[in-house]
């Protein structure tokens, strides 16, 4: 190569590297000042760009560009960045703005002694362990009525009729006659004799003894050896008469309630507890009672039995209350109001009931887990009083929970859980796609031509 074929070659090479940056030197300059510009506003607006707008109150409805809907509010804006992968299935993210327009309001869970006063109506009645229903152990008749009158007040052992039967009378002569042979033959020299008078005596007594002829009635026999005509009937307890079954010259049988005696010094109330309140309570408690007739008094009581089976036309479950009744201001079958104060639950963590959402299968909470950002959560629930709800798991003391306008956030959270999970689906099947091995097709040359 001569010298001036060289010098042709530079010449030419720097003719094209000159034309080249005339070429390419500015739209190379305009795309980095495009990316510096770029970087700029990123930096300037601090988040990215919303990918489109969604109606706050129908989330299927959606906007390329900031609306609002019918009641002026602003659609809520959705990012890219929102369905992040390690984010809980369902959250939400919204706007401070949108928060405000929508009136989301929160509350704090808490730890805090819980309680709750049941209220219910309830019913005066008789103490069943104190009734007497008085039946004679005789056929007969009736000679006198020493006790004639409802309401009559009678102490123990006070006599309240008295019964000619037959029967008792010859049974007393029998016992005589038992006796008068156990005196004649008490010296016998032989002892089967003398045991055998004894016997009789001991049967005779027994057999007046059965037939209810009371102690000192037998004792009188056998001092004045003179047959009693009436056997008188003895009341058991001390109490009120509630019920006479018979009057004098009326024919008796085993079979005649004669008396129904009642002890008013203590009553049994009957109260209706609702299904939802039996958690609350339990044997012991102590009871409150108020009377329209006695206005100005309250009485004490206790809680003593709680029946193991529910009311089928009210759905309440009836409790037993005990009263003492010195001076008988409670009469039975008078309706009453009770106040049954439950037992105190400490260190319970406690939210307001409204920020439970219950689908019947699940509750379920809404955490705030950053500002505009919801969280789903399950939680089990406990006992319910005054307004608030004991969170038994799925929440601690100091989380914050959305407590109004949640059902705007679920159906929210709902949309955006479909949404991730069919995602998760379809990304599922092109990955199983990608891992199919490719089905080997033959050759042209592995076909073989076939034999003539």
């Amino acid at each position: 190569m001569n010298k001036s074929t060289l010098v042709s070659a530079i010449i030419m090479l720097s003719v094209g590297i000159g034309v080249g940056y005339v070429l390419f030197g500015n739209e190379m300059d305009s795309t980095e000042n495009s990316a510096n510009t770029q970087q700029s506003q990123v930096v300037t607006t601090g988040k990215e760009q919303p990918l489109f707008y969604r109606n706050a109150m129908n989330p299927s409805v959606t906007s390329p560009v900031p609306s609002k809907d019918s009641m002026g509010m602003d659609y809520v804006p959705v990012y890219a960045g929102e369905s992040d992968s390690e984010a809980v299935l369902g959250t939400v993210q919204i706007d401070p703005v949108v928060v405000q327009n929508i009136g989301v309001r929160t509350s704090f869970a808490k730890r805090e002694s819980m309680s709750r006063t049941i209220r219910a109506s309830a019913r005066v009645d008789f103490d069943e362990q104190n009734m007497a229903r008085l039946h004679p152990k005789i056929e007969g008749w009736i000679e006198a009525v020493k006790v004639d009158k409802t309401g009559e007040k009678v102490e123990k052992n006070d006599v309240l009729v008295s019964i000619y039967s037959p029967k008792l009378v010859s049974t007393q002569q029998e016992y005589l006659l038992a006796l008068n042979s156990l005196k004649s033959l008490q010296n016998s020299p032989f002892e089967d004799v003398r045991h055998g008078a004894k016997e009789m005596v001991e049967s005779a007594r027994e057999r007046l003894v059965l037939l209810g002829v009371a102690e000192h009635q037998i004792d009188e026999l056998e001092k004045t050896r003179k047959i009693k005509k009436q056997l008188h009937i003895h009341t058991p307890v001390e109490g009120t008469v509630i019920r006479i079954g018979s009057r004098q010259g009326q024919y008796v049988t085993p079979k005649t309630e004669l008396y129904m005696v009642v002890d008013l010094s203590q009553v049994w109330v009957y109260a209706d507890v609702y299904e939802y309140e039996l958690p609350w309570i339990k044997v012991g408690d102590e009871v409150e009672m108020t009377l329209a007739s006695v206005p100005s008094k309250t009485f004490a009581g206790r809680l003593a039995y709680i029946y193991p089976y529910a009311q089928s036309k009210t759905r309440t479950t009836q409790v037993r209350i005990i009263f003492d009744n010195p001076k008988q201001l409670l009469r039975p079958d008078m309706f009453a109001e009770v106040i049954i104060h439950s037992d105190v639950i400490e260190n319970a963590v406690v939210i307001p009931a409204q920020a439970v959402i219950r689908s019947g299968e699940r509750s379920q909470v809404f955490v705030v887990s950053a500002p505009g950002k919801f969280e789903p959560r399950l939680v089990t629930l406990g006992i319910e009083s005054n307004g608030t709800v004991a969170v038994i798991s799925g929440l601690a003391a100091g989380e914050e929970v959305v407590t109004s306008a949640q059902f705007m956030v679920d159906s929210e959270s709902s949309l955006r859980e479909a949404t991730e999970k069919m995602l998760e689906q379809l990304q599922k099947q092109n990955s199983d796609e990608t891992k199919m091995p490719a089905m080997d097709m033959p050759s042209v040359n592995d076909v073989k031509p076939k034999e003539q």
